[in-house]
């Protein structure tokens, strides 16, 4: 009695290699922007302890350049207060270019609360 083998023939480990291949290159594009929201995110905590509108953009600003952060600026924060404390908002949005016409947007909003 003959066994049948099993396992990946070579066009099914070719199709296999390629998407692995197109998984990582858009998980080496996405982690970046999720390191800079994390960063957005601690600089925005530590612009909160502002007391003004000018002078939290001028700690977000301050922090941003030190981490790098070029996606969002201190003008593009939303600025209030909450009984006596002051609350700092943002939402940016990141097109990742996938293949032609396709692209993957990330959302990212947070707030300093």
């Amino acid at each position: 009695m003959k066994q049948r083998q099993r396992g990946l023939t070579f066009i099914g480990l070719l199709f296999v290699g390629i998407l692995l291949a197109f998984a990582g290159v858009v998980f080496a594009q996405v982690v970046p922007t999720y390191i800079e929201y994390l960063a957005v995110q601690k600089a925005v905590k530590k612009a909160a302890g502002g007391s003004t509108v000018a002078e939290v953009r001028t700690l977000f600003d301050k922090a941003a350049q030190i981490d790098d952060i070029t996606t969002i600026s201190g003008k593009d924060l939303e600025i209030g207060k909450q009984g006596d404390k002051v609350v700092v908002s943002f939402d940016y949005v990141r097109e990742i270019p996938l293949a032609g016409p396709a692209f993957l947007v990330m959302k990212y909003s947070g707030s300093s609360q």
